[in-house]
């Protein structure tokens, strides 16, 4: 296949019209629009002025299929590039009232696929809309427009760079790792982060990789309450997991709370400034408040959702960090903290279209109230931010007067137990002084397990009850259970085939003993039980990957009709890893993007390698600093092995993709336009 890359930077604007009479506050939205998508970004608003510099970069990826090639086993979804557009639109930030539109500038991608474009561009009205406006008089706009078109090969031409990425994590130091080196060496670390992420998740290889980064970014920080804040490899790396992992997490966090705050709006300013004729403050404190404690309160209450993986990068910062500053007791959990809260459910609060948990942009005044709402967060979220010392540090009086009302225990502790989960993993044992958590009860029947020989293997009405710790089932609510099972023990919980015993909605659950099959009243409450169990399991070390759907009854299996009841399942486990972190990622594509980068900055590669090379680099002065000055060089030894390596790798992969592009031009028919430019950067 072939993946088309677009970098469109948005630079600066000149000339932008007055509005009322006085400079706007302009931003910009970006989108890559065509048949099946419409992909939209947006900058930061700058305010008043008519010549605003922006300076930021939007990335965009898209996909089409090779016609010699043959079908991969991993199939992508082919775009039309022809018909896609890119898409500018300027647009001046109205604060409480309606955004209002300054012009836009549309560019097509057939017209990309020939060279970069970095130049200043006339606005142009909206079409269909207000036509009386001159162009001369909407301003302009400088763009920088690259494109990147990039042929994947056959998996097994990617197996050397492939290893050499996978094994960055084992090398020491790591800053002599090859991903370490790509983002180096890459002028945008999100360039390299991207690909980077994606290739190592889909290895597992991530967390050892994030850990040993952040343990390097940790050297660095000399002040506990500045850990992690800075835009580092590490930050970078697990900000692109969380958007990747999280999605789901984030679907059933917020978007009911999300839904409801854009849906039926109540009016929260409260800066006295802002504040519109008629707007009561105290009533507004009150609608803000009543949002701030929704939206804390299923965040608080979400940690059952949190994915494996951002529950072991968490993991892994939390005691990274407390063993950089062994004197702070806070500092493990501003760690996390500043991560999932900050990073995480602070910029979904204030940008839900971006994390679709809202088709659109909010309107002016919910947008307003969703970025108090993120404050607030932000600020509830930060550890020991809530003592009375603290709340000198709002920039904002009104804010410092609206926290006032959050001076309770109550809210640091729910934050501290939340980090606590959050960043808990299956090394560590729940401490067997707080208390378990209640998750879940209810009425439902249950297969006797026959665990003595005159038992009845009949099904019985029975109370069963889930909390944090384990699952147990009594002979009536409020008395003692009959039968426990410590959640750490459970291996699998699965649907089991009705075929079994002729009953609808029963699941399984797999435990030390023999299977525990359970019937619920109905095919709702069953996937209940079967998520909420599968939630409080994820983090168990000995889940087993296969299953057996049916039942054992009169000595065989009635799946695999296998007659050892120990025998191995017959059938992959559908429910041993939540949906939303299995997560699709074509890590041959992701190599090929990571070559092509390697690729683009051969020269760094070079330069640094001559620099580990020479000795009078670390004894004597640097030459041609603007070359390398700025690359971490710890161990010169390992990082030029690492870098010859990679330059060898490389120049492999060039020859593969030359006689690749020799092979397809050969077979192309005289006079085709089937015959695009391989690895063409502009």
């Amino acid at each position: 296949c072939w993946i088309s890359v677009y970098i469109t930077g948005i630079k600066e604007c000149h000339g932008l019209p007055l509005i009322n009479g006085q400079n706007c506050d302009p931003y910009a939205t970006v989108s890559l629009v065509g048949p099946s998508r419409n992909d939209q970004k947006k900058t930061k608003v700058k305010k008043k002025t008519s010549n605003p510099q922006f300076n930021e970069t939007f990335y965009f990826e898209v996909t089409r299929s090779s016609s010699y090639t043959k079908k991969s086993q991993f199939q992508v979804e082919e775009e039309d590039i022809e018909k896609l557009e890119v898409r500018v639109d300027l647009w001046n930030n109205g604060n409480l009232v309606q955004d209002v539109f300054l012009g836009e500038i549309k560019v097509p991608v057939k017209v990309l696929r020939n060279d970069s474009f970095q130049a200043w561009y006339l606005l142009q009205p909206r079409e269909n809309g207000n036509k009386s406006s001159k162009t001369d008089d909407l301003g302009s706009l400088r763009l920088n427009i690259c494109y990147t078109e990039d042929c994947v090969l056959p998996s097994e031409y990617y197996a050397s760079l492939r290893n050499l990425l996978l094994k960055s994590s084992d090398v020491q130091p790591i800053s002599a790792s090859a991903a370490y080196i790509l983002s180096e060496v890459c002028r945008d670390k999100y360039d390299a982060v991207l690909p980077l992420v994606r290739l190592l998740l889909h290895h597992h290889k991530l967390v050892p990789f994030v850990a040993a980064v952040a343990e390097l970014d940790l050297k660095d920080t000399q002040e506990a309450n500045t850990v992690f804040r800075g835009n580092s490899l590490a930050t970078r790396c697990v900000d692109e997991m969380m958007k990747i992992v999280g999605k789901h997490y984030l679907k059933v966090t917020l978007k009911p709370v999300i839904d409801e705050i854009c849906e039926s709006p109540k009016p929260c300013e409260i800066d006295p400034i802002k504040l519109r004729e008629g707007d009561n403050v105290e009533i507004n404190m009150e609608n803000l408040r009543y949002y701030v404690d929704k939206v804390f309160r299923e965040i608080v209450r979400s940690s059952i959702s949190c994915p494996t993986l951002m529950c072991d990068v968490f993991y892994s910062l939390r005691h990274l960090a407390a063993k950089r500053f062994p004197n702070d007791p806070h500092v493990q959990y501003s760690a996390v903290s500043s991560f999932v809260f900050l990073r995480f459910f602070a910029v979904a609060v204030v940008s839900p279209h971006t994390f679709h948990l809202r088709p659109h942009h909010p309107d002016a005044q919910t947008s307003r109230t969703l970025t108090l709402i993120s404050k607030a967060i932000q600020t509830l979220g930060s550890w020991g931010s809530l003592t009375k010392s603290k709340l000198s540090s709002f920039k904002e009086t009104f804010m410092c007067e609206f926290f006032k009302a959050f001076q309770e225990e109550k809210f640091t502790e729910s934050v501290k137990k939340f980090l606590d989960d959050v960043s808990s993993t299956e090394s560590k044992e729940p401490s067997g002084l707080s208390e378990p958590v209640h998750l879940k009860e209810g009425e439902m029947y249950k297969r006797a397990q026959g665990r003595t020989r005159i038992g009845k293997k009949n099904f019985k009405k029975r109370w069963f009850c889930l909390t944090s710790r384990e699952f147990t089932y009594h002979k009536q609510q409020d008395k003692e259970p009959i039968f426990t099972i410590p959640i750490k023990n459970i291996l699998a919980v699965e649907k089991l085939d009705e075929s079994s015993f002729n009953k609808k909605n029963m699941f399984q659950i797999l435990h030390g003993e023999k299977p525990l099959y359970i019937q619920a009243n109905n095919c709702v409450e069953a996937s209940e039980w079967i998520e909420a169990l599968c939630r409080v399991t994820r983090c168990n070390q000995k889940r087993l990957s296969f299953y057996h759907p049916s039942a054992f009854l009169n000595g065989n299996w009635l799946c695999c009709k296998a007659t050892l009841e120990n025998t191995v399942g017959c059938a992959r486990c559908t429910a041993d890893v939540p949906a939303d972190t299995q997560i699709e990622i074509d890590g041959d594509r992701e190599t090929e993007r990571i070559y092509s980068l390697f690729t683009i900055n051969m020269s760094k590669l070079q330069k640094l390698e001559e620099a580990c090379g020479s000795i009078a680099v670390y004894q004597g002065p640097r030459k041609e600093p603007d070359d390398y000055s700025n690359f971490t060089i710890e161990d010169s030894v390992a990082t030029f092995h690492t870098l010859k390596q990679i330059i060898d790798i490389v120049e492999k992969l060039n020859e593969s993709h030359e006689k690749y592009r020799k092979k397809r031009s050969s077979s192309a028919k005289y006079g085709s336009e089937e015959n695009p430019i391989v690895g063409k950067v502009s």
